[in-house]
């Protein structure tokens, strides 16, 4: 176990959050990343009241430890999500707007600890000031949409003599070194998102994992082309799928369903917001969006006969360490075959020497 302030306020055993990834971010990670030790996060984006009290009760359904759900503000259209959200969840983070003391407020009301990701200082003062008790501080290099324009590190410098509060890194982290380099800068926490996308549990598209996995960071471009949906927001994307949404000569390129009801497809768009799952067909599942920290984990393309990747079988000896390959869907959703261990906070790298960067072994610094 680490402590630091963020497990203290959190109750979670290491300092690790997900992100709360859009069409990732669902109940079996979320419960997976839980029982890891780490803080689970799920993705309230498009979410209705009803949807959101189901994958609740999917999370609680999994686990008995701590998580949280993540709102993005320009996809919020209903707060009776968030006081659903905090009456279940340990927190509730926002992105993507403004802080706003009265959601903050509601959150309180209702029992969760209320989060904010910030791209600047200026954003985090204003977090502080709306009441926040914690502060996920994203640079440039992460993945996904961006708020702030300035790399993660001199970001986090900022941020931390600005405010009080825990603060949470987030950006191009996937590995030990780069948690450790965090929390030595002063971090409570880090935030992973591309490096979870690979994990057993998660949903991810297996054209899209292999995409994440012959990649290298200076492959990725920040762009606002993905603007159906979401217009006028940075997103950082791999180079291809900007290359293969350029070439393309229909608008509609595929399908996607939906987690509850598999049989109801809505059609994908050119430059539409997507992260390419499981559950979507045709010509999208190779729109990637991702962090720096890609080309950083070993995958192996699926066996024939269903999607399912080869681990490496000396996993099987350790404890503790995540299966991020082994991959199974049935039914267009995932799952884990008997026997094998659940994700776990141990990634491996893709350094020379393919040494295992252990989460828990790291030394935490003084100050924390």
């Amino acid at each position: 176990m680490m402590q630091t302030r963020f497990t203290r306020l959190v109750g979670c055993e290491l300092p690790i959050q997900m992100a709360g990834m859009g069409g990732v971010a669902i109940p079996p990670l979320v419960i997976a990343v839980c029982r890891a030790g780490g803080l689970g996060m799920l993705s309230g984006a498009h979410s209705s009241p009803e949807t959101m009290q189901r994958l609740l009760d999917d999370v609680r359904a999994g686990t008995d430890r701590p998580f949280g759900v993540n709102f993005l503000m320009p996809y919020l259209r209903e707060t009776a999500c968030v006081d659903a959200a905090a009456a279940v969840a340990r927190v509730v983070e926002f992105f993507y707007g403004a802080p706003d003391g009265q959601l903050v407020e509601r959150v309180h009301r209702a029992g969760a600890l209320a989060g904010w990701q910030v791209g600047s200082a200026d954003e985090a003062q204003a977090a502080e000031g709306a009441g926040c008790d914690l502060i996920v501080a994203q640079g440039v290099e992460a993945g996904g949409h961006i708020r702030g324009q300035i790399g993660l590190l001199p970001l986090l410098d900022q941020v931390l003599r600005s405010v009080e509060m825990p603060v949470i890194a987030a950006g191009g982290i996937g590995s030990g070194r780069a948690m450790a380099a965090a929390l030595a800068r002063g971090a409570a926490a880090v935030r992973v998102g591309t490096r979870f996308v690979a994990a057993e549990e998660s949903p991810a598209h297996p054209l899209y994992l292999e995409q994440l996995v012959n990649a290298r960071a200076e492959d990725t471009e920040l762009t606002e082309a993905f603007n159906v949906g979401w217009p006028d927001a940075p997103h950082r994307v791999l180079r291809s799928s900007l290359d293969a949404a350029r070439r393309a000569t229909d608008e509609v390129i595929g399908e996607t369903s939906d987690y509850f009801d598999p049989r109801r497809r809505d059609p994908v768009r050119r430059w539409q917001v997507l992260t390419p799952t499981v559950r979507v067909t045709g010509k999208c599942c190779r729109h990637a969006a991702v962090g720096w920290r890609v080309g950083e984990f070993r995958y192996t393309p699926p066996a024939r006969g269903g999607h399912r990747a080869r681990a490496d079988r000396r996993s099987r000896a350790t404890s503790g360490r995540a299966w991020h390959s082994a991959r199974r869907h049935e039914a267009g959703f995932p799952g884990r075959r008997v026997g094998e261990p659940p994700i776990a906070t141990t990634l491996k790298c893709a350094c020379p020497r393919r040494r295992w960067c252990d989460f828990r072994s790291i030394p935490l610094p003084v100050w924390q």
